[in-house]
């Protein structure tokens, strides 16, 4: 495999240096873009959810899912 020039390396540093793109909490579709998931929250639910998941050592996909199954059990009961 041949190596990079150095000019390739520096285009290539400023191209994805320039076009990194980061994830916006604040923006709806967060949960769709980063697990792939087909459901759209609000921005505030959407905050809520990362911060409680990230307190609790967790990612947010486990908390809904404990949170739906949490709520499926109580259906179930009652």
């Amino acid at each position: 495999m041949a190596e990079m020039t150095e000019e390739e390396a520096d285009a290539l540093d400023t191209y994805f240096t320039e076009n990194t793109i980061m994830p916006d909490l604040n923006k709806p579709g967060y949960f769709a873009r980063k697990y792939g998931m087909m459901v759209k929250l609000d921005p505030k639910t959407t905050g809520s959810v990362v911060a409680w998941a990230e307190s609790a050592h967790k990612t947010p996909a486990q908390i809904i899912g404990e949170l739906v199954q949490e709520r499926l059990a109580s259906k179930a009961a009652g």
